[in-house]
């Protein structure tokens, strides 16, 4: 399908402090799970994308050469006005020309959606959202459980070289 990732990952980037395990999960859990241990490609912004590249065009063709848009919702993804071209492209190819699926992960208790983009609370109605629990924390490093499984059911189905 000349797609080059399963997911391309939108999370918060800003460095505080709550913002510290968000970037353990995105750079060393998401990976170990889902492409070490389940076969999948992730594009990783900060990882994928390279210093001196042209960040939105970087942004828009990473996402286009993607399956799937995984959503890292936190409070300080919600309430930034500074991540919100990726956020809002990825909302655009989602819904407008509806050709990327996205997966979107509640990172911690958001409570009421008001607050959402009238897109995003769109999606949660149409879709849900997988549920980051505390629990998961202690054993975050197995994909069987309950929360992987539900990532795993949402991403597309993995292409294995034989």
């Amino acid at each position: 399908d000349g797609k080059l990732y399963d997911a391309y990952v939108i999370y918060p980037k800003n460095h505080t402090s709550e913002a510290n395990f968000v970037e353990y999960f995105v750079y060393q859990i998401m990976p170990d799970i889902l492409e070490n241990k389940c076969g999948y490609k992730l594009c990783i912004y900060g990882r994928d994308i390279h210093p001196g590249e042209d960040a939105a065009s970087a942004i828009e063709k990473r996402m286009q050469k993607s399956r799937r848009l995984i959503i890292l919702l936190t409070h300080q993804l919600i309430n930034s006005k500074e991540d919100a071209y990726d956020q809002h492209i990825a909302l655009y190819n989602a819904l407008i020309q509806d050709n990327t699926k996205v997966i979107l992960l509640e990172m911690e208790t958001i409570g009421t959606y008001g607050n959402l983009q009238e897109s995003l609370r769109f999606i949660i109605k149409q879709q849900g959202t997988i549920k980051w629990k505390e629990e998961h924390t202690v054993h975050p490093q197995f994909p069987s459980s309950k929360f992987w499984k539900q990532v795993r059911y949402h991403m597309p189905p993995t292409r294995r070289s034989s």
